[in-house]
C-alpha cells in the first residue's frame, strides 16, 4: 500500500486547511486510515482515524482536536481527508497518514505510512 499526503502549507492562526491522503496498491489489506502529527522536538502523536467499511471515526483524546478537526473518507477515491479549522500555532507539525488494520492504526502501529506533509501555523 502506498500513501501520498497533500494539502499542507503555511496558514495564519485561525485559518483552515484540508489534508488529503490518497491510497494505492493493496488497499484491501487495510480497513482504516489515520492521521498523525509530529511537532519539532516532540514525539509523533495520533490525531484521528476512520474505518473504510462503516465510516466509524476515532479522535485523539483532546477537546481541542475534537472541536476543530474532522476526518472523513471517500471510498471511491481511496482517499482520507483531515479538515482542520481554527488552526493554532500549536498545530504546527508534519502530518502523516497511515493505513492498516483499525486497532493497529489507532495504536500508532500501522504497517503503511505516507511521507508526511508540513503544516505551519503562524501567529
Amino acid at each position: 500500500v502506498q500513501l501520498q499526503a497533500s494539502g499542507g502549507g503555511l496558514v495564519q492562526a485561525g485559518g483552515s486547511l484540508r489534508l488529503s491522503c490518497a491510497a494505492t496498491g493493496r488497499i484491501f489489506e487495510t480497513d482504516a486510515m489515520g492521521w498523525f502529527r509530529q511537532a519539532p522536538g516532540k514525539e509523533r502523536e495520533f490525531v484521528a482515524a476512520v474505518r473504510w467499511s462503516d465510516n466509524y471515526t476515532y479522535y485523539r483524546d483532546s477537546v481541542s482536536v475534537r472541536a476543530r478537526f474532522t476526518i472523513s473518507r471517500d471510498n471511491a477515491k481511496n482517499t482520507v481527508y483531515l479538515q482542520m479549522n481554527s488552526l493554532e500555532p500549536e498545530d504546527t507539525a508534519v502530518y502523516y497518514c497511515a493505513a492498516g488494520e483499525y486497532r493497529r492504526v489507532v495504536m500508532s502501529a500501522a504497517p503503511y505510512w505516507g511521507p508526511g506533509t508540513q503544516v505551519t501555523v503562524s501567529s
